[in-house]
């Protein structure tokens, strides 16, 4: 990875934890990603409408698929994860979602983008989804595991309530892998529109916002009541995200076009050693002396991609 695309990951590492601690204090749901989706497009329109004032019109069909499948696998990764916090347990669906996102990134840009790993990248690329396990509560999520082999055959033999909690981690599971499938699709994807389609990383994010606004629009109008409600409450932090956010996603998309996705994608979990840091515990809950060692991997691995 060169310095400069190093460099860019650091930097949207750093934002990105920002502007997660400001959504995680918000504590919103669906209705605060309108709201900061909405705040995005008003805040970044002199300079979405300064790049794409000449680009833009000359879109084919090609380009705004491309745009359209962006915007709707973002959404789709929020909701499953949102779906996912409400079914099931944070330690369960967090560090799975944010562990298999860059390890699928990474697999598919190497098998089909024909893109190449060192022995050092790979273990870099091995030490940064350590590191997010780690910091996220890993060996909660083994203990996990093993009680739902635990808790069925309890179940099944004496017709208990342990099946609900077994059930209960499934769902969890179930919902993290989904969350990183879409981390990696929409991170392989606009990795392709802005390596291959050439198209700029400003406008790949600032007009997917749109179909994001459309699609989140609905949740909105529902119920208007609730929308004030919450817009009250939330509407400072929903500022932040909206303002900030774009700044690190657009980064990480000017790195893909500067070195190898495969380096990029994980790479990016830089930002849960800033969140470690900054926010204290991103998750609430863990071991300091955990968070510390998985920082201390998410380092060491973003560094030796950086050098690799």
């Amino acid at each position: 990875m060169s310095t400069s695309a190093f460099l860019l990951v650091i930097l949207a590492g750093l934002i990105h934890a920002l502007w997660n601690i400001a959504a995680k204090k918000a504590g919103g749901d669906v209705r605060f990603a309108g709201f900061s989706s909405l705040i995005m497009a008003a805040v970044w329109a002199p300079v979405g409408l300064y790049v794409g004032w000449d680009v833009v019109p000359a879109w084919g069909w090609l380009e705004w698929a491309f745009i359209a499948a962006s915007g709707l696998l973002h959404v789709l990764y929020f909701i499953t994860l949102l779906r996912g916090y409400r079914k099931a347990d944070l330690t369960v669906v967090y560090p799975l979602a944010r562990g298999s996102g860059p390890l699928i990134s990474s697999a598919v840009a190497i098998l089909f983008l024909g893109e190449h790993l060192t022995l050092i990248g790979g273990a870099g690329v091995l030490a940064v989804v350590g590191g997010v396990f780690l910091i996220a509560g890993g060996p909660r999520l083994l203990r996990s595991l093993r009680q739902v082999k635990d808790a069925s055959s309890q179940a099944s033999a004496d017709g208990s309530d342990h099946h609900a909690g077994a059930l209960r981690i499934r769902k969890g599971i179930f919902y993290g892998l989904c969350t990183g499938l879409f981390i990696a699709a929409y991170t392989v994807l606009d990795g392709y529109t802005v390596k291959v389609l050439m198209l700029s990383p400003i406008l790949v994010d600032y007009f997917g916002n749109f179909v994001r606004i459309g699609l989140l629009l609905p949740a909105l109008l529902r119920d208007t009541a609730a929308t004030l409600s919450s817009w009250q409450k939330e509407w400072k932090y929903a500022f932040v995200v909206g303002a900030i956010s774009p700044i690190s996603y657009v980064l990480v998309l000017y790195a893909m076009q500067a070195a190898p996705l495969s380096h990029v994608a994980p790479a990016r979990e830089v930002s849960m050693l800033f969140a470690a840091l900054i926010g204290g515990h991103l998750l609430d809950e863990g071991d300091r002396v955990q968070r510390l060692l998985g920082a201390l991997f998410i380092a060491a691995g973003v560094i030796a991609l950086g050098k690799f």
